[in-house]
């Protein structure tokens, strides 16, 4: 029998993450996310997913030292983009600029150093990038702030206001790691031919990019900026269900009940309430699709996934479409180095077999 795209196959054993579709929930290295988002950082969760345990005071200070130590572009980061086409995209300027630094430095067996060093950096490519072929001052990374704060800051040139970094930090936290998706299955690849992490996380970089992994939340935009206003909610979405119209960020292949991705982001949402206008619109959206879906569609048991809460938070800080799947990658890249490293702890080559479907021809 074949399993086409090896959908149900088990390929790897991990302790890293789990999902579990039926009862909706998401586990980061044994805790449910909804506890991590609640009152963990970034980089405690990053340190979580790479060692194993959640840090101590001393660790997480260590970890955030060499985070701010390695945010800035090297001298090869730079001389590459600036040879890069300016029509070329940016999930292909990461891909490129990642690969370039892939040295004899990095060698087998790939280090939690390696991937802290490419998860650093990969928030000041993307910046620097934007702003350079959109004629904007290129802002250095500032010491001071945190991972995502700092992302912000260099995408915008001004500290950002902290309902957005803490809704941004959210939607990277719930991002860093889903199981064996396409991308981290391609870096697992990747590694087991004993390759470099910056071959690996090339890998996923590219498989990343293709529209049916990492595509951006576009129809909740558009579905967002329809509605635009509390008050024509109700009547936009109604006549959207009566057209037998898809509803944009509603579903998801994998969670048969609710995201608990979108649970928590709704949560930090609806603790920013009144601080932003798009958040708090993408609360009152979902609260008059769900109603309407129960009286329209009953039985359908639709909720919203993940992309919903994350086209209301890009809208918020004013991110162009063409970032948002690099800002994706910029948070998965954490849950890639983790599963390289547990692919190097114990390496089996992959290698699945194919069934021959062509014809034989007589000689």
């Amino acid at each position: 029998m074949v399993n086409k795209g090896l959908k149900g196959v088990v390929a790897a054993e991990t302790a890293i993450s789990d999902i579990d579709g039926k009862e909706g929930k998401l586990i980061y290295r044994g805790y449910e996310i909804r506890n991590l988002t609640a009152s963990h950082s970034f980089e405690e969760i990053a340190f979580l997913l790479w060692f194993g345990h959640l840090p101590t005071v001393t660790e997480i200070d260590k970890l955030n030292t060499e985070f701010i130590r390695n945010r800035y572009l090297t001298e090869t980061m730079k001389a590459v983009m600036d040879h890069l086409p300016t029509n070329m995209d940016v999930m292909s300027v990461i891909r490129t600029v990642v690969s370039a630094e892939g040295t004899i430095d990095y060698g087998w067996k790939p280090t939690i150093a390696q991937a802290i060093t490419l998860t650093a950096v990969m928030p000041t490519i993307i910046a620097h990038w934007y702003n350079k072929i959109n004629g904007k001052a290129c802002n250095e990374p500032l010491g001071t702030l945190s991972h995502v704060e700092n992302y912000l800051y260099m995408l915008k040139g001004s500290r950002p206001l902290k309902a957005q970094v803490e809704a941004l930090e959210t939607y990277m936290i719930l991002t860093l790691e889903h199981g064996m998706n396409a991308s981290t299955f391609s870096a697992r690849v990747t590694a087991s031919t004993e390759s470099d992490i910056v071959s690996a996380i090339t890998s996923a970089i590219g498989t990343m990019k293709g529209p049916l992994h990492g595509g951006a939340p576009s129809g909740v935009i558009d579905l967002l900026n329809e509605i635009g206003t509390f008050e024509k909610a109700e009547d936009v979405i109604r006549k959207k269900l009566a057209l037998g119209e898809k509803l944009m960020g509603f579903g998801h292949r994998v969670y048969k009940t609710h995201d608990p991705r979108a649970i928590a982001l709704r949560k930090k949402l609806l603790e920013l309430s009144g601080e932003d206008r798009w958040l708090d619109l993408a609360v009152h959206v979902e609260d008059v699709a769900v109603k309407l879906l129960n009286e329209l569609k009953p039985g359908r048991d639709l909720y919203t996934n993940v992309e919903f809460y994350a086209a209301a938070i890009m809208k918020s800080i004013d991110l162009a479409p063409e970032l948002f799947t690099p800002t994706f990658t910029a948070s998965r890249v954490v849950g890639w180095g983790a599963h390289v490293l547990e692919q190097a702890d114990d390496n089996t080559i992959f290698r699945p077999q194919s069934e021959y479907v062509g014809t034989m021809q007589q000689m």
